[in-house]
């Protein structure tokens, strides 16, 4: 049985928008066999943009029945029901964060026949229910009300039924609950407590063993997704040998990968790519010339017994960060050894060096830039903590570096309070510090992905 649906909403973000109508048309796999159509009052105002593009007003949901007074008969109509629309992430996620709302959680496996179409109906300019409906020949009665949507949706899928569509809705069908098809020696209790949390997720073979560790922003979707028609011999294998789930919530995604990239280290399971512990072997250390500028060099660390300003783990990888710091603030090429020459780099000659390697620069003016650049490498060589959402609203995840070195994470109660480094370093777990959790950081400060980032 199939549960196609439409929904019309105040906007379109599920977690913030609010269900204006919405209409389910349940089909056999031959003809509709049952309906359902209701406007819903959002409980706020609809933008008046939305009112032009769906002729939906405030005045016309003002009685209809609030989403928890139809939400059980939602529930019941889809029940064992494939959930479909087109553009199904849009449909299914507004009804999971209604749901979701009432503390419920609203779970279908679902099927999107924009999808469908592009595999089973070739050749279109658009799949967009408007234009794709035009070319087929499909007449809408009501475009952008739920139940006009909805029906011609029908018709659409009706179409994909005509087709060869088992093994494309087998492939494209996203799976959200249990099944013994998908998931044939997992308990239906593991599948159902998986959560929709941020976090890292272990597979565990009929002796308990780790065959594969993973993360996710949401886990529960992630792992669904590895049960749903394997498009690889490892992922068949994987999917077959899987026992058992477990999973540890991070609430911070810089966290789960920290925290994936440890597990997978330490625990080597069979279905994931290798990883090794990298040791950071080279390092970018800064000198002066005998005019006063910052010059820097890449040496390996035995060498030296001063401290780098930032580690590396190959020669090639810091000659890189050299590079992308001498083009992104003007350096040196001399004075970042990556040119030999008893006068001018050849940057200069070609207007791409302000003439520092030849003392046409003033000392200050050149020192300032190479000082910023310093903090372009890795870690800024500084101390810090990067704090992170936790695992729940009274919870923050920390990272901790410290010397440019990443010595672990914890996780802080907000409602103790925090402010200095000696009470956050008390939570923090040690973890060791090698090239990925190197990578990982800095690619996060780089872009400047995290909350907060509090140095001291």
């Amino acid at each position: 049985m199939y549960a196609i649906v439409d929904i019309e909403s105040t906007g379109g973000i599920s977690f913030t928008d609010k269900i204006t109508e919405i209409a389910i048309f349940i089909h056999d796999g031959e003809k509709i066999v049952d309906e359902f159509t209701s406007l819903v009052n959002p409980e706020r105002d609809i933008p008046p943009f939305i009112s032009r593009l769906t002729g939906i007003t405030n005045e016309m949901v003002a009685d209809a029945p609030k989403f928890y007074e139809i939400a059980k008969q939602i529930v019941e109509i889809t029940k064992d029901c494939i959930f479909v629309a087109h553009n199904v992430g849009f449909d299914y996620n507004f009804l999971k964060s209604e749901f979701k709302a009432l503390g419920f959680n609203y779970r279908r496996n679902n099927l999107c026949t924009i999808q469908t179409s592009r595999q089973l109906i070739k050749g279109m300019s658009s799949y967009g229910l408007g234009k794709l409906c035009t070319e087929l020949g499909i007449k809408i009665e009501g475009r952008h009300r739920a139940r006009g949507d909805a029906f011609a949706t029908v018709k659409v899928f009706e179409l994909l039924l005509s087709k060869n569509y088992e093994p494309v809705f087998e492939q494209l069908l996203n799976i959200d609950t249990y099944s013994i098809k998908h998931h044939p020696n997992i308990s239906k209790e593991t599948i159902d407590n998986l959560d929709e949390k941020t976090g890292i997720y272990y597979m565990h073979d009929k002796n308990g063993e780790i065959i594969y560790v993973g993360k996710s922003k949401n886990i529960r979707h992630r792992v669904m997704s590895h049960f749903a028609a394997a498009q690889t011999k490892k992922g068949q294998l994987l999917k077959n040998e899987v026992s058992d789930i477990t999973y540890e919530e991070t609430g911070s995604e810089l966290v789960a990968l920290l925290l994936e990239s440890h597990e997978i280290k330490k625990n080597q399971p069979k279905f994931n790519s290798a990883q090794k512990w990298g040791k950071f072997r080279y390092g970018i250390y800064q000198f002066f010339s005998p005019e006063g500028y910052i010059t820097f060099s890449v040496q390996r660390l035995k060498d030296f017994k001063k401290e780098p300003v930032a580690r590396v783990y190959a020669k090639s990888h810091g000659l890189n960060l050299l590079e992308k710091a001498l083009k992104k603030y003007r350096l040196c090429q001399k004075l970042c050894g990556l040119y030999e020459s008893r006068k001018e780099c050849f940057n200069y000659l070609v207007q791409e060096c302000n003439g520092a390697c030849v003392q046409k620069e003033g000392v200050e003016i050149y020192n300032e830039r190479a000082r910023i650049a310093i903090k372009f490498f890795l870690y800024e060589n500084e101390n810090f903590f990067i704090i992170e959402p936790g695992r729940h609203d009274q919870e923050k995840s920390v990272i901790h570096v410290e010397n440019g070195t990443y010595q672990g994470f914890g996780f802080v109660d907000i409602t103790e309070g925090f402010s200095a480094p000696e009470q956050l370093k008390e939570v923090i777990k040690p973890f060791e510090d090698n090239k990925d959790t190197a990578r990982i950081i800095s690619s996060f400060i780089r872009k400047g992905k995290y909350e907060k980032l509090i140095k001291y």
